[in-house]
C-alpha cells in the first residue's frame, strides 16, 4: 500500500504576505500551556518573515471606557467583559508581550471583539500594502484564530495557520479545529515549514 502524497503548499511571496500575531498579551498568555515556548516559536517565525521582507501585524484586545459603554447586553461574551470592566487598554494585562514587541513599520490594531477584522481597520491596512496572504498565529485557537480565519478566508485571502504558533486553554478544542475544521479553509504549516517555504526559490 502506498502512502498518500503530502499536498504541496502554495509558494509564499513575502512582499504580499503578513504574519498576524494575535492576542499575545500579558494577561492572555497565562491561560495556555507552556506559554514561554509558544512565544519563542512565534518570535522565530516573526524574525523569519521579517528577514524575507514580509509584514508583521499585531492584534490586541483592549477597551476604553467608551468601548465598554457601547457593548449591548445582547453580546453574551462582551457584555460580561464590559460589566466587569476587564481589559482596559492601559492595563499591563492588555499589552503585547515584550519578547515579540512591534517595531517601526509594523501594523498594530486594537480590537474590541473576538476576531481581528470586524472592529479594526486591519483589512484596509493589509490591502493598502498589497497583501493577499496571511499567516495566523494567536491565542486562542477557538477564539481569535477561528474567527479571523473564517473572516479572512471569506475576504479571499490565502490563509495559512501556524500550527505550533496557536494555542488554546482546551487542548481538545485545539486538536479538533486544527485537524478537522481548519484544513478546509486554510493551509496548515508549522514554524519549521514556514522557514523552509520562505527560503525556497520562488517559482
Amino acid at each position: 500500500m502506498t502512502t498518500p502524497a503530502t499536498p504541496t503548499l502554495p509558494a509564499i511571496d513575502p512582499k504580499r504576505t503578513a504574519l498576524l500575531a494575535m492576542d499575545f498579551q500579558n494577561g492572555i498568555l497565562a491561560v495556555v500551556p507552556d506559554p514561554d515556548a509558544l512565544v519563542e516559536r512565534v518570535r522565530g517565525a516573526i524574525a523569519d518573515v521579517r528577514a524575507a521582507g514580509g509584514t508583521i501585524g499585531y492584534v490586541r484586545v483592549a477597551f476604553t471606557e467608551d468601548d465598554w459603554a457601547a457593548v449591548p447586553e445582547t453580546n453574551k461574551t462582551f457584555s460580561a467583559v464590559a460589566a466587569a470592566k476587564w481589559m482596559h487598554h492601559e492595563d499591563e494585562a492588555t499589552q503585547i508581550d515584550g519578547r515579540i514587541a512591534p517595531e517601526d513599520g509594523d501594523i498594530v490594531v486594537r480590537k474590541i471583539r473576538i476576531g481581528a477584522v470586524s472592529t479594526t481597520d486591519l483589512h484596509q491596512q493589509l490591502r493598502d500594502r498589497g497583501i493577499d496572504t496571511l499567516i495566523l498565529s494567536g491565542i486562542s485557537t477557538g477564539g481569535v484564530v477561528l474567527s479571523t480565519l473564517i473572516d479572512t478566508a471569506d475576504r479571499d485571502y490565502r490563509v495559512y495557520v501556524l500550527t505550533d504558533g496557536v494555542a488554546d486553554p482546551r487542548p481538545e478544542v485545539h486538536q479538533v479545529l486544527v485537524n478537522e475544521v481548519f484544513p478546509s479553509r486554510a493551509h496548515l504549516i508549522d514554524t519549521i515549514g514556514l522557514r523552509e517555504l520562505l527560503t525556497s526559490p520562488q517559482g
